[in-house]
């Protein structure tokens, strides 16, 4: 395998040029190696089906040896040697264990659903942030799932049918439709929005960066305003939006961000959380030349290392 930064080497140059100036030098040489990481595999254990203490004792029997992870009961890594195992394993086949990037499951910590609420997972394929939420929500309340493009729509159905989650509401449209149809309904709205998947490039696998392009950036970037807008619309007052994308880029994340904050100055505000580990950097000041609201401080840019990819999220609130 090549050397981790001549690897890096292998992604297209605008991209190199761009994250450099985005990620802090602190944390520069770890992202850089990550994109050509041999990953540790993580699963998060579905509690509409089983506990972790059942889940660990029959991998363990099995062979498959889970560490727990400090900031989330539910999540568990193995070492990748493993992956292959586990995927076939009983358990995964049976939707009581769901492989997901530990990333994925710290968007649905922030949105932090509750049992008794009405809650939008507005761009739901595959399904394991819906099923997350479901969890989250102990299988009460109501939950929504949209999903635009058909063949991830019965990705999703499936992986719902298969974890537990068939009571979760599912409709086949296009997110920027919903707010007009529901009006101001949901609790809280995750909104884990299409993107230039930035987060996802392999070094070694130029497939996984074949379609980038900074006009795929600005495509995305449009798509996630209408997005975001509907999904800002379609909470109650008083209700909070989720926003985040595996993308880098400023103008997919605090770009979308500052766009909101200005269009609904009178009723939406940004809110800080806490993540439980520190591989994340502040929301930026600025980019090329164009300055964003001081609050946009408040959101977290994950970022790659050994274990986890790269994920952008902000917390939004609705104003009552």
């Amino acid at each position: 395998m090549d050397h981790p930064e001549e690897s890096f080497q292998l992604l297209p140059a605008d991209f190199r040029e761009r994250l450099d100036l985005i990620v802090p030098a602190q944390f520069k040489d770890e992202v850089s190696s990550s994109f050509s990481a041999v990953k540790a595999t993580a699963f998060r254990v579905n509690r509409l089906k089983t506990d972790a203490a059942t889940v660990i004792a029959e991998l363990s029997e099995a062979g498959i040896h889970a560490k727990p992870v400090s900031w989330f009961a539910d999540a568990f890594v193995i070492d990748s040697t493993q992956r292959s195992e586990l995927t076939h394993h009983r358990l995964a086949e049976s939707g009581e264990v769901y492989l997901q990037n530990l990333s994925s499951m710290a968007a649905v910590l922030v949105l932090d659903p509750q049992a008794d609420e009405v809650v939008l997972d507005l761009a739901a394929a595959p399904g394991g942030k819906t099923l997350h939420i479901a969890a989250a929500m102990q299988g009460q309340g109501m939950l929504s799932a949209v999903e635009v493009v058909k063949g991830r729509f019965f990705k999703l159905k499936e992986n719902l049918r298969r974890g537990g989650a068939e009571y979760v509401r599912t409709y086949l449209m296009d997110g920027r439709e919903v707010a007009r149809k529901t009006g101001p309904r949901f609790d809280r709205v995750l909104l884990d929005a299409p993107c230039s998947s930035e987060a996802r490039f392999r070094a070694n696998v130029p497939e996984s960066f074949k379609i980038w392009s900074l006009r795929k950036v600005a495509e995305c970037r449009k798509k996630q305003r209408g997005l975001v807008k509907s999904a800002f619309n379609a909470l109650k007052p008083g209700g909070t939006l989720v926003y985040s994308t595996c993308s880098f880029s400023p103008e997919e994340n605090e770009s979308v961000i500052a766009d909101l904050l200005k269009r609904f100055s009178d009723s939406a505000s940004i809110e800080l959380f806490d993540l439980g580990f520190d591989n994340w950097q502040v929301g930026l000041s600025q980019w090329q030349g164009k300055a964003f609201p001081e609050s946009l401080h408040v959101c977290r840019r994950i970022l790659p290392n050994q274990s986890m990819d790269g994920l952008f999220i902000a917390k939004i609130k609705k104003d009552a």
